[in-house]
């Protein structure tokens, strides 16, 4: 039977070792609990299935437990100590310090063991006029599982066994299967989803028409690359142009940049006789200032001669 017992054990807890681990943080917790509470059997008498409910609180040192605990346990019984066989009750409180482990404290699925020790005020006998009037020892052993709601929040289930030294009339054994919701302070809070990414920015388009030296006039080269970018443009039924002009480095500055206006103008014609709206083209002259290929002033370079177009 323990054989058995103990195989089953370890198939329970080979899925929970290999769950996804949270960073657990230490600090003080505050629960609730309640369940059911079995007296058993002695001196030829019986008792009802019983509940139990009662409070804690204590510290998580993440691994380690320790926690204050006060339970009210009742049931109701029957036997020879009772005149005409009525029916009685046995109540008991108690208070108990316990020490806890918890396995794998930052998973999802935590199995616990613990055992605690304190007093406890019972009643002596099921026909005693005295309610509670028993001081006694008390012990428990306990074993359970837990399930994290979130790093705050905690779900516990646990099987206990709890006695105390003998009351008068009958011996105290009890087993409890209890449930408790227990708050732990000072945890981070639950990452937020992440943002879906953001839709990638639509890339430009761009082609380059280039001329001969101080002239704005469009070679056959030059008219079929603005063809292409007409058709570039149709292509994507809604964009913008921007046909911004450029000069080699000869001349004044003030000659190049109305040059380079002139040249931008020119690509911008030859766009709308190939069908681009006039409204959809932006016209900007950079003169000298932007070369394509660095040069000392005064040299002629035809790669910066140029207007660049671009569609976005």
């Amino acid at each position: 039977m323990k054989r058995l017992v103990a195989g089953a054990a370890a198939l329970f807890l080979l899925p929970i070792a290999a769950q996804a681990q949270q960073q657990a943080v230490p600090g003080f917790y505050i629960g609730a609990e309640g369940g059911l509470n079995w007296l058993l059997n002695n001196g030829g008498n019986s008792y009802d299935t019983g509940w139990a409910v009662g409070g804690k609180a204590g510290y998580d040192f993440v691994g380690p437990r320790v926690e204050l605990e006060g339970m009210y346990r009742a049931n109701n019984g029957n036997g020879p100590g009772i005149t005409n066989q009525v029916f009685g009750k046995i109540n008991q409180i108690s208070a108990m310090a316990n020490v806890l482990y918890d396995f794998f404290p930052g998973g999802t699925i935590t199995p616990y063991i613990g055992a605690g020790a304190g007093i406890a005020f019972v009643d002596s006998a099921l026909a005693t006029p005295c309610s509670m009037c028993n001081t006694e020892f008390a012990y428990q052993g306990i074993v359970g599982v837990s399930y994290n709601i979130s790093p705050s929040l905690r779900l516990d289930l646990d099987g206990r066994y709890y006695g105390t030294t003998n009351p008068n009339a009958f011996q105290n054994n009890n087993i409890s299967v209890i449930l408790g919701l227990t708050y732990k302070f000072g945890q981070p809070e639950e990452a937020a989803a992440a943002p879906p990414p953001a839709a990638p920015a639509p890339q430009a388009t761009s082609f380059l028409v280039f001329f001969d030296w101080d002239r704005s006039d469009l070679s056959a080269q030059a008219l079929s690359t603005i063809n292409q970018a007409a058709q570039a443009f149709k292509s994507k039924g809604s964009a913008r142009i921007t046909a911004t002009g450029h000069t080699d480095r000869s001349g004044p500055d003030s000659y190049n940049m109305a040059l380079s206006l002139r040249r931008a103008n020119a690509v911008k014609d030859a766009l709308v006789r190939d069908g681009v709206p006039a409204t959809s083209i932006s016209v900007v002259g950079k003169g000298e200032t932007q070369p394509l290929v660095q040069t000392a002033d005064g040299v002629r370079e035809p790669q910066n001669r140029r207007v660049e177009i671009v569609l976005q």
